[in-house]
């Protein structure tokens, strides 16, 4: 009976996520995803000035996810997010840990192997077309094509755990009904 009255109490007095960290969240999921169809759409374009442009924007949202990405993780030190259900096992807890790891492990790996193959490939990026960003690697034919296996196996990855992400996240609301969802809602802000 005590369990059942602890799992009633879900959270702490922390009961969502600031304005900011669902800001970070929804807006660099959508940007993401985006990436991710627009990636996905020009792999397989012939070459043309179309597809270098999207490249361009490709390569561009690249290096802006990669910052936000160090923004997040940034806000994510210095706010402690919400406490996970009391009811949840320790496998779950496990389970929400390190795939949360994993995914800003992903968020940063995947850009920045975009960088690294772009660098070997021998095509500079340039920032919305303003700020040149140095290559890190010199050109390297065959290192390009490696790195060009390992950005895709990166991106099917993140694609397949973001899946896991969005399931999870579904379950807890509605078979679990809990809050796990709710408190990363736009709606349910709490102090920046």
């Amino acid at each position: 009976m005590r369990r059942d009255a602890a799992a009633a109490v879900v959270y702490s007095t922390e009961s969502g996520y600031t304005g900011v960290a669902k800001s970070l969240h929804w807006f660099m999921g959508l940007l993401f995803l985006g990436m991710l169809a627009l990636g996905l759409y020009m792999q397989d374009l012939p070459l043309s000035p179309d597809k270098l442009q999207l490249f361009s924007w490709h390569k561009w949202g690249g290096v802006t996810l990669f910052l936000l990405v160090l923004v997040r993780l940034a806000w994510r030190l210095a706010h402690r997010p919400p406490a996970l259900p009391l009811a949840m096992s320790p496998l779950q807890r496990f389970a929400a840990h390190a795939g949360h790891a994993l995914l800003y492990v992903l968020m940063l790996a995947i850009p920045l192997s975009g960088w690294l193959m772009s660098s070997a490939k021998g095509f500079q990026t340039v920032w919305f077309g303003v700020l040149p960003i140095p290559d890190l690697l010199g050109r390297d034919k065959q290192l390009g094509a490696l790195l060009t296996q390992v950005h895709e196996v990166l991106n099917l990855v993140f694609m397949g755990l973001l899946a896991v992400h969005i399931g999870a996240a579904l379950k807890h609301h509605f078979i679990d009904r809990d809050n796990i969802l709710q408190r990363m809602l736009p709606r349910n802000s709490k102090e920046n």
